[in-house]
């Protein structure tokens, strides 16, 4: 390997790390941030950190009707979803496994592990964890083609689908307002609160059980388990903030071949944007309530419609230039 293919392994190992690292502070800043809003004092920004560390203490418990896939489950889903994560390019472009950050591979990714989380919450056979995962795979279904429908608007617009080369595009281009791109951010936004579980489509800060959808799969974890699969939603949160600023707000990404200097503003401009958008998302759940389960295929109907549109003004707005 050639002194730049290391240069280039090092920078991938550090964004690798540090989204699993900076993954439960920006869970902890979305509950300060919640809890100040609501004029709360609220948990310290570093609680998430505390909470995994005694999760991984405790003793684990696993149910007498679990199957080997129930155990197996939270370390394929953190694995899943952490591979994910690091492919999305944060500080700089074109680092050495940018070649897969492809966003038709982070869908499969993400829905490989929520098959793996949907299976493992039947596996035992209660009843929490039928209904969570019959309201979890609803919402996959309505919000997958809204986010296929996404990269579709941005592959018009880019020529392509991977997530360096469209940072690279967006960068080279002038800033000017494209309608197909906003609708398409919209949709996107849509589907991160979806799919991370958030208000309005659940509140993880909850336990109902005619409400819950994401706590409900994980009823029955307990221990280190739990601590994976905390940490695993915990960096799906990252992924899609990282992955909202790559798509439509890369600027202030440095070049892989830029070197250690450029590296280090482009880190600091992420941590910039990733703190802004969990900052954002905090206002956002303080400010509106939870809406009825009978209502969410209504909301994600309109992040389909959004992301309909925008392909469609994509593609009339690419062959009028042609």
């Amino acid at each position: 390997m050639t002194g730049t293919g290391l240069i280039l392994l090092f920078g991938q190992s550090i964004q690798m790390f540090l989204v699993i690292l900076l993954a439960p502070a920006i869970t902890g800043i979305v509950r300060q941030v919640k809890a100040r809003a609501t004029r709360r004092q609220g948990a310290p920004i570093i609680q998430p950190y505390r909470d995994l560390y005694k999760l991984v203490k405790k003793e684990t418990v696993v149910a007498e009707t679990a199957s080997w896939l129930f155990r197996v489950a939270p370390y394929a889903i953190l694995a899943f979803t952490w591979v994910a994560t690091a492919l999305v390019p944060t500080f700089a472009s074109g680092l050495m496994f940018n070649w897969a950050a492809d966003v038709v591979a982070l869908v499969a990714l993400l829905g490989a592990a929520r098959a793996i989380l949907a299976l493992a919450g039947m596996d035992v056979g209660t009843a929490f964890g039928g209904i969570g995962t019959s309201r979890e795979l609803m919402i996959a279904t309505l919000a997958e083609p809204a986010m296929l429908l996404v990269a579709l608007t941005i592959a018009l617009t880019a020529g392509t689908t991977r997530l360096p080369e469209i940072a690279n595009f967006l960068v080279s281009q002038p800033m000017t307002v494209r309608v197909s791109l906003a609708l398409a951010l919209v949709a996107l936004i849509i589907v991160a609160l979806a799919e991370n579980a958030r208000i309005p489509i659940d509140n993880p800060a909850t336990h109902l059980e005619l409400t819950m959808v994401h706590e409900a799969m994980v009823l029955e974890y307990s221990g280190r388990h739990l601590a994976m699969i905390e940490l695993a939603a915990q960096l799906k949160l990252v992924l899609y903030i990282a992955l909202i600023v790559c798509l439509f707000v890369p600027f202030g990404m440095a070049p892989a071949q830029a070197g250690p200097g450029a590296w280090a503003v482009g880190l600091l401009v992420f941590v910039a944007k990733l703190v802004l958008g969990a900052a954002l998302l905090g206002i956002w759940e303080a400010s509106i309530a939870k809406m009825r389960v009978f209502r969410v295929g209504e909301f994600l109907g309109g992040a389909f419609v959004f992301a309909f549109l925008a392909i469609l003004l994509a593609f009339v707005t690419r062959e009028v230039m042609q």
